[in-house]
C-alpha cells in the first residue's frame, strides 16, 4: 500500500508501507494492505511505519506527531499534519530540557488558557522524547 505522510512544509514521507501504526482518538490504529476505508482524528502520538512484513523492530521508522487526519482508502494512506519529526530530526537532551521547561510552566499556569497551552506543550515533547528513545532503541 502507499503511504503519504504530508505536512505544511511538504511531503514528509511518501513511499510503500506493509503497515502504519496511527495514533488516533479511539486508540492506536493498524493500517495493514486492504484496510477498510477510514477517516479519522489523529491525536499526539508515534506513527510507525514498516516497510517489509518480515522487516525487523530496528527498520521500523517512527514520526512524532501532535494531531492531524488519516484518511485511508484502496491501497492509499494519506496522513495530513501540522508537522511531523522523525527520530533522526529529534535531539533527545533538547527534548527533555523542552519538555522539563512546559511541565513547569504547566505548574505555574494562572488560567485555563495557560493550562492547556503548556498541556500541550507537555505533549508534544513527551511525544518527541518517546520517538528519540525509539530512535536510540534502533540503533543498538
Amino acid at each position: 500500500m502507499r503511504f503519504d505522510l504530508i505536512t505544511l512544509s511538504g511531503v514528509k514521507y511518501s513511499a510503500d508501507a506493509y503497515s502504519v501504526q496511527l495514533p488516533t482518538a479511539s486508540g492506536i490504529e493498524t493500517v495493514l494492505p486492504s484496510h477498510e476505508p477510514l477517516m479519522s482524528v489523529l491525536v499526539p502520538g508515534v506513527i510507525s511505519v514498516r516497510r517489509q512484513p518480515k522487516d525487523p523492530e530496528t527498520s521500523v521508522e517512527h514520526y512524532a506527531t501532535y494531531g492531524g487526519v488519516v484518511e485511508v482508502s484502496g491501497d492509499v494512506v494519506r496522513v495530513l499534519v501540522d508537522e511531523a519529526d522523525q527520530g533522526d530530526d529529534i535531539n533527545e537532551a533538547e527534548a527533555e530540557k523542552a519538555r522539563a521547561f512546559a511541565e513547569d510552566l504547566l505548574k505555574k499556569a494562572g488560567s485555563q488558557v495557560e493550562l492547556e497551552h503548556a498541556q500541550s506543550m507537555v505533549d508534544r515533547h513527551a511525544v518527541r522524547l518517546q520517538v528519540a528513545q525509539l530512535k536510540r532503541r534502533r540503533q543498538r
